[in-house]
């Protein structure tokens, strides 16, 4: 039997499903770090970035060469 806390879960993960799918990218991991307020996406495990550019608004670009491998985005529950 799910609790309430599994149905909200359930129910946050369906309203995001629209957005995964849309992404280039069809294998990524997602971290987020609460204390932090920091959301980390890969798109390679490990990612081993060897370059990474600041946007103006708090997303870090993770690149290895040319490839973006990961998106870190601070601030994160302040968005959306």
């Amino acid at each position: 039997m799910a609790t309430a806390a599994v149905e909200e879960t359930v129910s946050e993960a369906i309203k995001a499903i629209s957005h995964i799918i849309k992404m280039p990218e069809t294998k990524m991991w997602i971290d987020y770090d609460k204390e932090a307020d920091v959301l980390y996406i890969s798109f390679k495990r490990p990612q081993r970035a060897t370059d990474s550019e600041m946007l103006k608004d708090g997303i870090l670009l993770r690149y290895k060469g040319n490839e973006l491998v990961g998106i870190t985005v601070l601030e994160a529950s302040k968005r959306g």
